[in-house]
């Protein structure tokens, strides 16, 4: 197989460019060099010769010696029109920006094919963890029946900091921010953006799906409090920000990212910090769990460095799981048992529950723990206003409802609805 040479223009010159520089020049064996360096600002003072740099993004795209194109940007919109402009050039493309795929896969896609020359994107879902690249290749010829995981560090961070060092929310985001794991807009974190644009990415690479953000649920921690925290440790759990796509007795496919309890015998209990962790089950591997490092320079540019690696040989995603149209496809007819916590009573739709198993009703402070249907979550965002927190139970989906007799009739005797 081919060893080829490797001329990289590198956009972007932050924490993962940095990281990256460092990195290649202290892995001589890759024989890949970084000819010139697109950056915004000419004038920002930085470590290495000015004559690397340019602010004139064509002078990369239009280099015949340069080959490659690792585009590490944080404008999804500017990065979409490097990588097109890129692979219409004939130049193979490594990205770390998972917005930027997300939003314009089916068109990325489109180019691979057309213009025959490889993207690869590692890095944009758990920075130093192989999760692309085992999807496309372990579990291409195993039935994979769930993936489930902690695929966004910096909030992973922020929950870890609340628990262990009983910090405030805005504290432990600043450090997070500090830290160089949060993005430069933090809300892409804590809302969820983040971990929804990479669960759009691995459903594709996983399960043959191509959806957006806009498909499934999902939301993030900033509505998360303490006393969910409190309640959370009585019941000796853990909250981590969860994306699950899990196939269903239908042959359909749930999916989400959401906030979940997590009891110490989960694997994902003791993924802490800015570490991800994840955990697929096959119909003949059974279960298979990852934990790496999920933010900051090194880890993200070891992955970008794996792709960069991997371009030498010439490789290329496959999407076997696309071409095959096996015909799954993404679903909210399914129920999720979830806690509710609220500022204000007012703020439940007690209606919409099939039945409720615990209810506490405070002054200034009520939760419930319920089985709901996705379906009514898509269709209403009461759950997502500020003041209300929805977090998963343990084992959340639940396929088989049977109505114990107790729902809406205990429910109007108990004076709930």
């Amino acid at each position: 197989m081919e060893n080829r040479k490797l001329t990289i223009g590198l956009f972007g010159f932050g924490v993962v460019g940095k990281g990256l520089y460092e990195v290649l020049h202290s892995t001589a064996t890759l024989q890949s060099t970084i000819k010139k360096i697109c950056i915004k600002n000419a004038y920002k003072k930085r470590e290495i010769a000015a004559e690397n740099f340019t602010t004139d993004g064509s002078e990369l795209l239009e280099d015949s010696e340069i080959n490659v194109i690792v585009e590490l940007i944080d404008d999804a919109d500017a990065a979409f029109v490097i990588v097109k402009n890129a692979l219409q050039n004939g130049k193979a493309v490594v990205s770390a920006n998972k917005k930027m795929i997300a939003e314009h896969f089916v068109e990325l896609l489109a180019l691979q094919q057309k213009h025959q020359v490889p993207f690869l994107y590692e890095a944009s879902c758990c920075a130093s963890m192989p999760i692309i690249r085992n999807l496309e290749e372990y579990y291409d010829n195993d039935l994979l029946r769930c993936f489930r995981g902690i695929i966004n560090g910096s909030t992973n961070f922020i929950l870890s900091k609340i628990f262990s060092e009983h910090l405030e929310f805005t504290k432990a985001l600043l450090l997070a921010q500090q830290a160089g794991f949060a993005e430069s807009d933090p809300r892409l974190d804590i809302a969820g953006f983040d971990a929804a644009h990479k669960l759009s990415i691995i459903l594709a690479h996983s399960f043959g799906v191509i959806a957006t953000k806009n498909d499934f649920l999902f939301t993030g921690i900033e509505n998360i409090s303490v006393q969910d925290a409190i309640v959370a440790a009585e019941k000796k759990y853990s909250i981590k920000l969860v994306a699950q796509a899990q196939k269903l007795k239908t042959g359909k496919l749930a999916a989400f990212v959401l906030p979940q309890f997590v009891k110490p015998t989960d694997d994902l209990y003791h993924v802490h910090d800015e570490f991800n962790g994840v955990i697929t089950e096959g119909s003949f591997a059974d279960m298979h769990f990852f934990k790496g490092r999920g933010a900051g320079a090194f880890p993200t540019a070891s992955a970008v460095l794996s792709d960069i690696s991997a371009l030498r040989y010439n490789y290329k995603y496959e999407y076997r799981k696309i071409n095959a149209q096996s015909g799954i496809a993404l679903t909210n007819d399914f129920y999720l048992k979830v806690f509710i916590s609220v500022d204000h009573i007012n703020k439940i739709n007690n209606s919409d529950f099939e039945w409720i198993e615990e209810w506490h009703n405070e002054f200034n402070s009520s939760w419930l723990i319920g089985v709901i249907h996705a379906e009514k979550l898509a269709k209403d965002n009461w759950w997502k206003q500020p003041g209300v927190s929805l977090i998963l139970c343990p084992d959340a989906i639940v396929e088989d409802i049977e109505y114990r007799n107790i729902s809406r009739r205990s429910l109007e005797l108990a004076g709930i609805v």
